[in-house]
C-alpha cells in the first residue's frame, strides 16, 4: 500500500474508533497504541527507516556500532557470571541494528560465548521480524524469535523501547479538585484532545493536599500500565539474572516539576518536535518519557534488586574502564571510536538524557 493511502486508511480507522468509543472519547493511550502499531499501518509497521539521519530520530546506535560493542562487553561480563548456558533476550530490536552490533563484536571477541550464546528477538510484529531476519542472516542459529518473552535464566534488555508504550496522561481541573484522563475526539475529521472521567484503573500522583492546592488547572502527567506490565513480565519470565532498560526517562519526583506543567508528550517528524500530537497519525513518532521509579518498582515487587539508576554517562564510562585494562580483547581506539564515546557520554548529546536501568536476581 502506497504511503498516502496508508496513512489515510490508518486516520480512517481511528475516526471510526472515536465514534465506537463510549461518549464519542477516545483515550489517548488507545489513539497513541493504534498510531503506532496498527497492523501494517502504524508508524513502526510500514518501514525500518525511522532511525537516524535520514530517519526521524537518532539512538544510541545511530552514532555508529561503538555502543553496541560497549553493551556487548557489558552483557558478556553478566553472562560470565550466571551458571546457566549463555542467554541474550532483546525486546523492541526494531530493524536490529543493535542486535548486530553485539552479535558481530561477540564473535570476534569473545568467540567461545558467541558459539555457545542464543540470542532471541521478542517481536511480535512480522514486518519488523522479516527486517531484523534480513539484517541477522549470517549469524544463523545464533538468533530466534518469539512473539513474547521466553522463560530463561539470563539477560533480558531493552533500548528505547519503553517510552514507545502507549501512555495515559491525566490532567489536574481546579474546578473539580481531581484528576481526569485526556482522551480523543473529531471535529469536522479533525483530532482534539479533551478530558474526560478517569478509568477507575488509571494511576494519578501521589500529591499531598498542601501541593494540590497550588496545582495550576491542567498540569499534566503521564503514567504507563503497558510498559509497567511488561516490565512485570519479564521480571517474571527470567528467573535470574539480569534485567536492563536504557531509555529517556525521570523519576517520580522530577515529573511533578512546573517546567513539565504539560507532560513529557512528543511527536518526532523529520528530527523536529511535531506541535500537534494528533494533526499527523502514523506519520510521526510519538513518545513520553518512562518514569523509572513505577519501573524500579514493579521489578522490585517480583524479587529483582535495583543495582543501578543511572546516567548514560557513568553506564559506559564504568564499561570503558574497564575496557582499558583490556584493550587486546576490545580492539584499537581509534579516532572514530573516540568522537562516538563522546557524543554517546557528553551530557549535552545522549549521556545525561538517557538512563540505565539494571536489576538483577540470584537464583
Amino acid at each position: 500500500m502506497e504511503e498516502s493511502a496508508a496513512l489515510a486508511e490508518l486516520a480512517d480507522r481511528l475516526r471510526g474508533a472515536v465514534a465506537q468509543a463510549p461518549g464519542g472519547i477516545l483515550p489517548f493511550e488507545d489513539f497513541m497504541r493504534r498510531a503506532l502499531y496498527e497492523p501494517e499501518l502504524g508508524y513502526y509497521e510500514r518501514g525500518s527507516g525511522r532511525v537516524g539521519r535520514d530517519g526521524d530520530f537518532y539512538t544510541s546506535v545511530s552514532v555508529g556500532p561503538l555502543f553496541g560493542e560497549l553493551l556487548g562487553h557489558q552483557l558478556a561480563d553478566w553472562l560470565g557470571t550466571l551458571d546457566s548456558p549463555p542467554c541474550l533476550v532483546e525486546s523492541g530490536a526494531h530493524d536490529a541494528r543493535l542486535a548486530g552490533d553485539i552479535l558481530a563484536w561477540l564473535e570476534t571477541s569473545r568467540p567461545a560465548l558467541f558459539e555457545s550464546l542464543t540470542y532471541w528477538l521478542v517481536e511480535p510484529s512480522p514486518a519488523r521480524e522479516s527486517w531484523q531476519r534480513e539484517r541477522l542472516a549470517r549469524f544463523g542459529e545464533r538468533v530466534r524469535w518469539t512473539a513474547s518473552i521466553p522463560r530463561i535464566q539470563g539477560i533480558h534488555f531493552s533500548n528505547e523501547l519503553l517510552d514507545a508504550f502507549p501512555v495515559r496522561p491525566v490532567r489536574w481541573s481546579v474546578a473539580r479538585q481531581d484528576w481526569e484522563e485526556v482522551g480523543v475526539v473529531t471535529t469536522a475529521g479533525s483530532f482534539h484532545e479533551t478530558p474526560f472521567q478517569r478509568r477507575s484503573d488509571t494511576p494519578i500522583p501521589d500529591l499531598p493536599a498542601e501541593v494540590l492546592a497550588v496545582l495550576p488547572d491542567g498540569f499534566t502527567t503521564e503514567f504507563s500500565p503497558a510498559a509497567e506490565a511488561w516490565w512485570s513480565q519479564a521480571a517474571t519470565q527470567v528467573t535470574s539474572g539480569y534485567l536492563l532498560a536504557i531509555d529517556y526517562g525521570l523519576t517520580a519526583e522530577e515529573f511533578l516539576v512546573p517546567q513539565r506543567a504539560r507532560g513529557t508528550r512528543r511527536g518526532y517528524r523529520h528530527h523536529r518536535w511535531v506541535e500537534d500530537l494528533l494533526a499527523h497519525p502514523g506519520d510521526c513518532d510519538l513518545t513520553a518519557h518512562v518514569n523509572f521509579t513505577r519501573i524500579q518498582t514493579a521489578g522490585e515487587r517480583q524479587g529483582w534488586h535495583t543495582e543501578r539508576l543511572a546516567d548514560q554517562r557513568l553506564g559506559l564510562t564504568d564499561i570503558f574502564r574497564r575496557v582499558l585494562t583490556e584493550p587486546r580483547g576490545f580492539g584499537e581506539w581509534t579516532p572514530a571510536r573516540q568522537r562516538q564515546f563522546q557524543t554517546l557520554t557528553h551530557p549535552e548529546h545522549l549521556g545525561r538524557s538517557f538512563r540505565w536501568l539494571v536489576q538483577s536476581r540470584r537464583p
